[in-house]
């Protein structure tokens, strides 16, 4: 498919109108919390902290928001919880491999929820690395062209601050794939350069695609809506090419 982004694509333009702003507040509170937890409190030393508060300020979360987040992570705020690291493993409708990223704090709550969603859409969760070898960790950094700046020659910076592959999407927005351990080198090359980073987030990647026909690609879009709506869920990775899937997406 062109480019990785494509449902984030999607969900930007599909759920601009009725994103959850609260619960997108949660995930985002975990995940904060956690980096802070596992790394420390400064996201100039700690780099996924440093993804998860530009994530924050990028969706307009409130600077006392991520203050707090941060503090409860290092152990000065109140009501801090052991969140636990947890990616679930399952097959999709006509047999698309979903990776569930989750942070929680029971899981066995989780992973009755999530097994549920799967068994209502005629999926079903599997064992772990029944579907995780098909994917592989990759960093994914997401930049828009200033006014007259061409996207050739921006993806060309890309490349020679250690890209392994570069595309531009249909919205204009440039994606850069990175090695996984890469991506904060990338990313710092590329802001120091003057380049306008929209987005930098670790990521997982498939292997190679499977394509659905449209009701195939529909029931598949409409099961990963389904998992991230519960507050536990981070993230969902798919195999799913969703090239063209757009179209489908006003339902």
């Amino acid at each position: 498919m062109s480019g990785h982004s494509k449902w984030a694509t999607i969900k930007r333009k599909k759920g601009a109108a009725d994103a959850k702003r609260g619960q997108l507040f949660t995930k985002l509170t975990r995940e904060i919390t956690v980096a802070a937890k596992e790394g420390g409190g400064d996201p100039e030393a700690n780099f996924r902290l440093r993804l998860a508060v530009q994530r924050a300020r990028t969706e307009n979360m409130p600077a006392e928001n991520i203050q707090r987040a941060i503090q409860r992570g290092v152990g000065g705020g109140e009501g801090a919880s052991a969140y636990e690291e947890i990616m679930y493993e399952g097959y999709g409708p006509h047999g698309v491999a979903l990776l569930v990223q989750t942070l929680t704090d029971n899981r066995n709550r989780t992973v009755a929820e999530i097994r549920s969603i799967f068994t209502k859409a005629g999926g079903s969760l599997g064992e772990t690395g029944s579907v995780g070898w098909m994917f592989e960790p990759r960093g994914m950094i997401m930049v828009e062209p200033k006014p007259n700046e061409d996207a050739d020659e921006l993806s060309l910076v890309a490349i020679d601050a250690g890209a392994e592959d570069v595309s531009v999407e249909e919205d204009g927005q440039i994606e850069v794939i990175t090695n996984f351990q890469d991506l904060k080198h990338v990313q710092d090359s590329l802001t120091s350069q003057g380049v306008q980073v929209v987005s930098a987030e670790r990521t997982m990647i498939p292997k190679t695609t499977m394509s659905l026909d449209d009701k195939g690609v529909e029931q598949t879009v409409r099961l990963i809506e389904r998992l991230e709506e519960l507050d536990d869920v981070q993230t969902v990775y798919t195999n799913l090419d969703l090239s063209g899937a757009e179209a489908l997406m006003a339902f």
